[in-house]
């Protein structure tokens, strides 16, 4: 099965893509490409189909890097790729002006967001689930692209499949915390049952990036959750009681 990969005319000409779950060499409930060293799939498997994500992106995969996602606002600079065995950076965004590297975000829910200056030649790649993005990776990760010579006037950001508003079930105490930030995060909660509330995570991403002043933002509009065949998902592993999940790579490279 050929890889299922999706792109956005504002990225292009440069290598990139928000890759689906088929294609891959994994099975059971990790089945099709399931890139997360730190899930319970085999090991060589999970290094099976992060080799065939950077085939894709014409590279060895020696040249893909994922960071150790922690939930943080921490942006990782790059100039090299990483030597074999060394750790990955412990940050939740990584960007670089190097070609030959291929930066990699893993998610099952969570925003991943790829970024491009192509003036500059100056690239990111961000994990922007709420806490982070709550807390500034986003904006964390247009101040390090300015670091190696990026413009934000000139920057555009992608967000990838990820959890739609939908699906997205959360408690008053959510609410709260993002009240307490600004109470005009109120737009991004739609009423629920029972007292619960739906939260627009892609559209909040959409605000902090415009409201950063980058040239283009926009979201590829898929839901993770509502596409078992193309996707993988957290919250719906939860849902259906299984013991693990599967993790989405999206990538980009000069």
């Amino acid at each position: 099965m050929t890889l299922e990969i999706l792109t956005a005319d504002s990225l292009s000409p440069l290598r990139h893509g928000f890759f689906a779950r088929s294609g891959g060499a994994s099975s059971g409930i990790f089945s099709g490409l399931n890139c997360g060293p730190g899930s319970s799939d085999q090991s060589e498997t999970v290094r099976t189909n992060r080799a065939r994500v950077a085939q894709a992106m014409m590279l060895e995969a020696t040249a893909l890097v994922t960071p150790n996602q922690v939930h943080s606002a921490n942006v990782a600079t790059l100039d090299s790729a990483l030597p074999t065995g060394d750790p990955p950076p412990h940050a939740d965004a990584m960007v670089t002006a190097t070609p030959g590297i291929i930066l990699g975000i893993l998610t099952a829910d969570c925003q991943p967001v790829l970024f491009a200056d192509h003036e500059s030649g100056v690239i990111g790649a961000a994990h922007a689930g709420w806490r982070g993005a709550l807390d500034g990776i986003l904006e964390n990760t247009l101040t390090a692209m300015e670091a190696l010579g990026a413009s934000r006037d000139s920057t555009c950001a992608v967000i990838g499949p990820c959890i739609s508003q939908r699906a997205y079930e959360v408690g008053p105490e959510f609410l709260e915390t993002f009240m307490d930030h600004d109470p005009r995060y109120s737009r991004f909660f739609a009423n629920g049952h029972d007292g619960r509330y739906q939260f627009d995570l892609p559209g909040f991403g959409l605000h902090r990036l415009r409201e950063a002043g980058i040239a283009d933002a926009s979201w590829t509009g898929h839901c993770t959750y509502s596409d078992p065949r193309m996707f993988f998902s957290y919250r719906r592993s939860v849902h259906e009681g299984q013991a693990d999940y599967g993790r989405l790579i999206s990538a980009i490279r000069l």
